[in-house]
């Protein structure tokens, strides 16, 4: 038995075992366990399993390992994950449609779809969408104060209330100020994502929205405030975050707090300013005509796929890597024309919940869980409803 497997054994029992633990995922260094009980988290027993350098207990509890070995652990911990799920479902007799027949295919094929999509190349949009999911919450908040703002400006300059023309002001300042600064945001998750001293990554991202930009001339072309936006923050920290790191392996530790900082900023900024700039600001620009002109010119088809792809983005949680895509719209346009299509997956998946509903009149735990999954759906959360629902019944997430 490996080290790793033995680790991931140990954690399994530590975290309260398999029916308690909802996610596994993993960072450069540590785990990331989502459970439903933190109250089962045996966290001496963790501390104490050899190898683990730290543990931070919760519902989304943390362990750190470090680097290299956190991969192998976490893969041992889904493989056994899944091995229970196969064991668990291979005992359970199917009894028609019920609640628990449909929570027990739903889970299964959620594990399914996890263990296929756990590869490099998806691994690492996950970790992209980590960056961009905690700012979700603001660009909500803001964008709805946005469209409140350009409510009340609309009724201030049509004539209808021009008291309203004081209260404008106070409104665009709310919305505007973190998309003024969201690439600071950006630059200080995503450092903390790939192992690096987030203020140093907010430093970063920071350059790129700096006034002072507007003085730099690269390669013949004058920068721009803004210019790369999100896009180059993301890159731009993630670089600090690979830079800090190689200075922290060889930085004296009496003067690591002086070398580490400046040769991060240092290589990262210039890095920023003469290459990642410029490129992502043309990456942005394409980003922003390419959505434009296809649902200019593809019309419905474009609306199809788009649509239809968007439910197994979110069977596998990569939906959130679409977050940049979102967010350079919206710093180009002030809007995004892109989510009001993607969310008519969601909207269908509404749709057939409630057609099941009132077709299955008899079937009361289904519609149970349909009443208890409807709230989320309609805010936007759909996966009780995929995995509760319409996946484990097949037709009705197609004709979604």
């Amino acid at each position: 038995m490996t080290d790793s497997r033995h680790i991931a054994e140990r954690l399994l029992t530590a975290l309260g075992g398999p029916d308690n633990i909802v996610d596994v995922e993993n960072c450069m260094t540590r785990l990331r366990i989502g459970v439903r009980d933190s109250g089962r988290i045996d966290a001496p027993a963790i501390s104490d399993t050899d190898k683990v350098l730290a543990v931070m207990p919760g519902l989304n509890c943390q362990i750190v390992l470090g680097p290299g070995l956190v991969d192998k652990v976490a893969n041992d911990l889904k493989a056994a994950l899944a091995s229970t799920a196969k064991t668990l479902s291979a005992g359970q007799p199917r009894s028609g449609n019920s609640a628990e027949e449909l929570a027990s295919v739903g889970a299964a094929i959620k594990q399914r779809n996890s263990d296929r999509n756990n590869t490099p190349v998806k691994n690492a949009l996950r970790r992209i969408s980590n960056i961009f999911v905690p700012l979700i919450p603001a660009l909500i908040g803001c964008g709805l104060i946005a469209g409140i703002n350009g409510t009340l400006t609309n009724l201030s300059a049509g004539g209808g209330a021009p008291w309203l023309a004081g209260i404008t002001p106070l409104f665009a300042v709310m919305s505007s100020g973190f998309f003024g600064l969201l690439s600071v945001f950006v630059g200080m998750n995503a450092a903390k994502e790939f192992g690096g001293t987030p203020i140093l990554g907010g430093v970063v991202g920071a350059i790129i929205v700096a006034p002072a930009v507007a003085n730099v001339t690269v390669f013949g072309q004058v920068l721009a405030p803004g210019q790369g936006g999100v896009l180059g923050a993301l890159g731009a920290a993630i670089l600090a975050a690979y830079v800090e790191r190689w200075a922290r392996s060889w930085a004296p530790d009496v003067l690591a707090l002086i070398i580490v900082p400046t040769v991060t900023i240092l290589i990262s900024g210039l890095a920023t300013l003469f290459f990642l700039m410029p490129i992502a600001g043309r990456l942005s620009v394409f980003i922003g005509e390419g959505a434009t002109w296809l649902l200019g010119n593809a019309g419905i088809g474009a609306g199809f796929i788009l649509g239809g792809a968007f439910l197994p983005l979110v069977m596998t949680g990569l939906h959130q890597t679409l977050t940049p895509i979102h967010a350079t719209l919206i710093e180009q346009n002030g809007y995004t024309i892109l989510l009001p299509v993607l969310a008519m997956g969601g909207a269908g998946q509404i749709g057939a919940s409630i057609a099941i509903y009132f077709r299955l009149r008899r079937n009361t735990s289904v519609r149970k869980i349909i009443k208890s999954a409807l709230p989320a759906g309609f805010l936007g959360v759909g996966e009780p409803l995929i995995y509760g629902v319409t996946l484990p019944l097949g037709r009705p997430f197609l004709m979604a």
